[in-house]
Formats: C-alpha cells, structure tokens, sequence
C-alpha cells in the first residue's frame, strides 16, 4: 500500500493574532503545478476532527492569491479551529504503461493547526503540516535506491513484477535515481524557501512507510 509522506512545521511567535498571516507566508512558498489552480479548496475546521465544517469552499472557479485565500478565513479566526488548503505541485512520476516518465501535478493538502485544535494536535504534527505526495516518489520503490540498494520483499503485483523487470536494466535504473533526486531537490528547496519566509523553530520531514524518512532522502541524494 502506498504511503503519504509529510513536512511538519513549527514556527516562533506563533498565536492566534499572527496564524493566519504567518499560513498566508507558508502559501506564498509553495510550488505549485503549472496545470491546476495554485488553490483548489478551503476547509475550516473547529475543535477536532469530528465535529461538522465550519467552512468547505471550492477555490477552483478562480484563481485566488494567498492573502485572498486566508482573507476568507479571517472571520472564523480561532486558536481552537485548523485551515486545510487545497493545491498541487508537480514531481516526477513512472507511468507504468506507458513505461515512461510524466511531470505534472500531484496533491498536496495544507494545513495550519490554532494551538487549542484538536487537544495541542500542533505539538506533534506542528503549527503547519504539508501532505506532500506518495513516500515512493521521494524514497523509490523496495529499497532500489540508495547505498544500501536491496529489494526488501518480494513483489505482490503484476504491475511491481513488470516494474522490477525494467528497473533490472541499468539505464532505467539511473533515470529512475535521477527523477527521484529531483524531487526530493525539488521539496528541499521548498524547504528552504520555507526557511526565508517563515520565523521556522523546526521543521520534520516523515512518513507512514519509513522509520527515517529524512536519513532515507539524504541517502539517496548521496549517491552519484
């Protein structure tokens, strides 16, 4: 089963008098896809997860800036509520049938956490969280990337079997190292634009599918 993979973000100074101009600054940075609207939806939610919307808004009919896109939350301003944005930013990605490589949108969702959501949620996912796309697109498949290359278990599908087989080829494999390596620049660079904007205290990247998601990144990115 595929994995999501997450940039969690804690900044300084933050409250509910500046959370939604610092969620605008997070905004700002983001890479988004050329194909798609920069923000697809706004959802606002209070106290936790399983209480009703506040707020669920599709962007998409209009093209909207940052400060536009935190403008309609302002009203709902909240330490106990959370603000989810919708956008896409574009990766690299192996079509399987085509046996060829695309770049273009993958999700993203954005999320920015008041203090009193969800009991302190924020301390462990942080005041902003990124669902950034599938683990796989940065760490690759079955351990074939990486210093310590090695598939780990057997394959379970056809379609991981044909994938194999083509990665089997040295030149495949390379590719297959190079557009992973771009997309975990492509999500370092995001970071650090992240850094610039943002008074960050700390930041993790992680996943559901990697004990050290970030030591897996550096590995990669370590190999020439």
């Amino acid at each position: 089963m595929a994995n999501p993979a997450y940039l969690s973000v804690w900044a300084k100074g933050f409250s509910e008098a500046t959370m939604l101009e610092q969620f605008a600054q997070f905004l700002k940075t983001v890479p988004a896809s050329t194909g798609t609207p920069k923000f697809s939806e706004l959802v606002i939610r209070a106290v936790n997860p399983s209480e009703t919307l506040v707020i669920e808004r599709d962007l998409r009919a209009r093209p909207l800036e940052a400060e536009e896109v935190v403008e309609l939350a302002r009203e709902h301003l909240h330490s106990d509520s959370a603000y989810e944005v919708g956008s896409h930013w574009d990766l690299w990605t192996y079509d399987a049938e085509t046996r060829h490589w695309k770049f273009g949108p993958q999700r993203l969702e954005l999320h920015c956490r008041g203090e009193e959501y969800d009991d302190g949620a924020y301390v462990e996912g942080g005041h902003f969280q990124a669902e950034i796309a599938f683990e796989h697109l940065f760490t690759g498949h079955g351990r074939l990337l990486g210093a310590r290359a090695g598939i780990v278990a057997p394959p379970e599908h056809p379609a991981e079997v044909e994938f194999l087989a083509a990665m089997s080829r040295a030149e495949n494999l390379r590719e297959y190292h190079q557009k992973t390596r771009e997309n975990i620049q492509k999500l370092l660079g995001w970071i650090g634009a992240l850094e610039e904007a943002l008074p960050i205290e700390r930041y993790r990247l992680w996943s559901e599918g990697e004990e050290n998601f970030e030591a897996r990144l550096d590995e990669i990115l370590a190999v020439r």
